[in-house]
């Protein structure tokens, strides 16, 4: 069987199986495409109506990335998908192929704004008085993922979904995730959003779930100062060779009134050094547990 072959089987061996994707959802949004994907919102026929999110996989992109791990056994991102459940975690109700053979993922619809919206675009709006529960909920999805054994790989502001009002935040997109195994933490594997990216990553050195834990601080350093800690002029995959040849701007300066223990937990988590970061999620979330606001008076 070859490895495209592989990839179909995994959706359809996920509870899935033909997906009429023309026939059954009226697409409702302008499509968009991202590096791996083609993504609409649309009305579910088949269920009254329902307002979902249908992602359809590139499957020569897709085949690139799984043939990394080719004998791995690495789940496909369907299979790992369906396997989270969790509040802040979107949900995903099926999984299958399409008539042209290409894996699609259906899911559940956010109506909120993208975290990376708000952070381009500086809506304080969106987040003003919230940034301590967002950041709770964040930290909770990933804390979830972690104990899954799985690394997310691609924790940014685009990937996380705020519920209408911003009464919450929702984590979207498995497609670079991967077990937190030895095989699949071996270097080489240079995946991610570079701005975010760990300097593990960038120097394919071996990784762990803590290249989350770094581009996660980083995602909440923008959210509380709607800049980046090494701010430039280079948005490429460049970007990443600063994360451990300069030093961050600290957030505290960036915000001189943000609650000092808040700047500190965020700082640890986007260290460059490995050894000196953040090392679980559990250890993010003590550290903020007695803080109410992001910003003192």
């Amino acid at each position: 069987m070859s490895l495209l072959d592989s990839i179909k089987a995994a959706f359809k061996s996920s509870g899935g199986g033909r997906i009429d994707v023309e026939g059954r959802f009226s697409r409702q949004r302008t499509a968009v495409t991202g590096t791996m994907a083609h993504f609409f919102v649309a009305k579910d026929r088949e269920h009254n109506d329902r307002m979902v999110g249908v992602k359809i996989l590139d499957i020569e992109k897709m085949e690139l990335f799984e043939g990394r791990f080719k004998g791995l056994g690495k789940p496909s991102e369907g299979e790992i998908a369906l396997s989270m459940k969790h509040p802040n975690i979107v949900e995903t109700y099926e999984v299958g192929v399409s008539a042209k053979g290409q894996p699609v993922i259906v899911m559940e619809y956010i109506a909120g704004p993208s975290m990376q919206n708000i952070v381009v675009q500086k809506q304080e709006e969106h987040v003003g008085g919230r940034r301590m529960a967002l950041i709770r909920d964040m930290a909770e999805a990933l804390k979830y993922v972690h104990l899954q054994n799985f690394i997310h790989r691609d924790i940014c502001p685009r990937n996380f979904i705020c519920l209408p009002g911003s009464t919450g935040v929702k984590l979207i997109d498995f497609g670079l995730t991967v077990p937190a195994t030895a095989p699949f933490m071996a270097p080489g594997n240079r995946t991610g959003t570079p701005l975010y990216m760990s300097p593990e990553i960038i120097r394919r050195r071996s990784t762990d779930k803590r290249v989350d834990i770094f581009s996660f601080g980083i995602t909440c350093y923008c959210l509380c100062s709607f800049a980046h800690p090494w701010q430039g002029e280079i948005l490429n995959g460049r970007a990443a060779l600063h994360h451990d040849t300069s030093a961050p701007v600290d957030l505290i300066e960036r915000c001189p009134n943000i609650d000092p223990r808040l700047s500190r937990a965020i700082m640890n988590a986007l260290n460059p050094q490995v050894e000196q970061r953040t090392t679980d999620m559990d250890q993010f979330l003590q550290a903020i547990r007695s803080v109410d606001k992001a910003f003192v008076d």
